[in-house]
């Protein structure tokens, strides 16, 4: 089950800790790392800072863009300090955990999303997460270092898994849809948006945020594949009808 979890980096500017998230990761059971352009990797510094984990930081994949570190992705949580100014739905390291191990649970594809030292994830990058997760550190300082939040959620998805692990009963079974992935999400994101363009609901040259907030809708309704299917259906019957295209009921 843990193996359906990445941890994914993004942009990280030093190599130490890429180093302590992998060795925080190793403490607890987690082993798929993805690097998202970072500034320095390989590098001898993340190697003596993963104390042990060596194995995790060999087999690291490094991509260029979060997209690519969340193909396959069925969730996706991302960390988040500050306020957005599109409130996004939020939930604590605990609850964060129990939602990862209940897909993880299912088969699922989860990734647990971690911004630059400096500065976080950026609102774009927020908004490809399902859910923000929010550490209530000490507020006269609550700055934490990469790896140490890395090893709060660890612990807490750790906890989570025990936890299950005690009360699953072999013969469990789990009836719901495989939920869409990230990269199917994002096709129907730039259906959705050409649609609303087709029919004059979406202005681009005045988006009025209106695709963030569509994003947050969807995102927290964890949409599955039959029901991103009938949705992109929807869409591709609204197109015809705006291009004044003949349309055959389904049951005629």
């Amino acid at each position: 089950m843990l193996q359906n979890i990445r941890v994914v980096l993004v942009n990280t500017s030093h190599p130490g800790n890429i180093g302590g998230a992998a060795r925080a990761m190793k403490n607890m059971g987690l082993s798929r790392l993805v690097l998202v352009d970072p500034q320095h990797f390989p590098s001898p510094e993340a190697d003596a800072r993963a104390s042990g984990a060596d194995d995790v930081l060999a087999g690291a994949q490094v991509v260029a863009t979060l997209e690519e570190a969340l193909v396959g992705c069925n969730l996706v949580l991302g960390t988040s300090a500050r306020e957005r100014r599109i409130p996004w739905p939020l939930v604590d390291p605990r609850e964060c955990a129990s939602k990862v191990i209940e897909h993880a649970a299912q088969g699922e594809e989860i990734a647990l999303v971690f911004g630059r030292e400096h500065a976080g994830l950026t609102n774009e990058e927020l908004q490809r997460c399902h859910f923000h997760v929010h550490i209530p550190s000490n507020p006269d300082f609550s700055s934490l270092n990469l790896g140490a939040a890395v090893q709060v959620l660890a612990y807490e998805v750790r906890m989570a898994w025990l936890a299950l692990e005690g009360q699953a009963s072999p013969t469990e079974t789990v009836d719901s849809g495989e939920l869409a992935t990230m990269d199917e999400m994002e096709l129907f994101y730039e259906h959705l948006e050409k649609t609303l363009v087709d029919i004059g609901f979406l202005d681009p040259q005045k988006p009025k945020h209106l695709m963030p907030r569509l994003r947050r809708l969807y995102g927290r309704s964890s949409v599955d594949r039959s029901e991103l299917n009938i949705l992109r259906g929807i869409l591709t019957e609204t197109q015809k009808a705006a291009r004044g295209e003949p349309h055959k009921r389904k049951d005629q």
